[in-house]
């Protein structure tokens, strides 16, 4: 009886170290300014690999440009911070402009 119960103790110890330590496997989103400096980086990649024209990339330069102009006002209205629905107005629009990105990086234009 006495060693069923040290086996018992012994395999609870076990299980509850071996979950207690497992490390998390959700990311946390990424941040507005995270988001906008990745963005920069697949155009500007986007320009050097040839995926993207010229035009494409200037085209997409001046929406994130009017991104951060927007993101700026936002936060002088509200003493330098966001609001959560200024965040979620900012994260759509990342969205739109990450999907315009891959859009012209794969279409038939190609820099020569």
């Amino acid at each position: 009886m006495k060693n069923k119960l040290i086996a018992i103790a012994i395999t609870g110890l076990l299980t509850a170290t071996a979950f207690g330590d497992t490390p998390s496997t959700t990311k946390k989103p990424l941040t507005i300014q995270q988001r906008k400096h990745d963005q920069q980086a697949r155009i500007r990649q986007g320009v050097k690999s040839g995926e993207l024209t010229k035009s494409e990339a200037k085209h997409l330069e001046k929406r994130e440009h009017a991104l951060k102009k927007e993101e700026r006002e936002m936060r002088k209205e509200n003493g330098g911070k966001l609001t959560a629905a200024d965040r979620a107005k900012l994260n759509r629009q990342q969205n739109h402009m990450s999907k315009e990105i891959y859009k012209d990086k794969h279409n038939k234009h190609k820099h020569g």
